[in-house]
């Protein structure tokens, strides 16, 4: 597959990750971090906040290589 299809693959799913991944992340937290206090809500979102890179770092080395 040529570079510049992957790389315009790889964006859509980085758009279609993000948006999924942040509808998920907010369900969870209001169905479980309804009563709780702030700091679990400051650690819930920092630590969601950086786990979406890993799936789109696997995305981005995807597009990047070169397909032979």
């Amino acid at each position: 597959m040529p570079l510049r299809a992957k790389k315009m693959i790889g964006m859509f799913l980085i758009v279609i990750l993000v948006c999924v991944y942040s509808l998920v992340a907010v369900a969870i937290a209001s169905a479980t971090l309804a009563a709780a206090p702030w700091w679990a809500h400051m650690l819930y979102f920092g630590f969601s906040g950086f786990l979406w890179v890993l799936p789109a770092m696997v995305i981005i080395k995807w597009m990047s290589t070169e397909s032979v």
